[in-house]
């Protein structure tokens, strides 16, 4: 069973590796499948290139730029960040 999982997985990575670019229109394809609203997945893409252009990175590297700790963060801010990541990973496993 696991061996069937990896190679499904080496599969779909070698298969679908060239389509990392459409990847940004599937957050906006979710939003309008699901709400049925295109201005709502419209501003959701437009926002999503909004910050792109302005930052040079994506909204999801912006993310992991803000939860790293820093050495100037205060003691509130690196609380706030633990606890994120302490959160997240009783989510993963929970999924699992």
């Amino acid at each position: 069973m696991i061996l069937k999982k990896i190679i499904i997985g080496i599969f779909l990575l070698s298969f679908l590796s060239a389509c990392v670019q459409n990847v940004a229109l599937l957050g906006p394809a979710y939003t309008l499948a699901a709400s049925g609203s295109v201005y709502q997945a419209g501003i959701t893409y437009g926002g999503n290139e909004v910050v792109t252009k302005t930052t040079g990175k994506s909204v999801a590297q912006n993310f992991k730029d803000i939860l790293t700790l820093n050495e100037d963060d205060t003691e509130f801010e690196k609380l706030v960040k633990e606890n994120i990541k302490k959160t997240r990973k009783k989510l993963e496993r929970s999924n699992r």
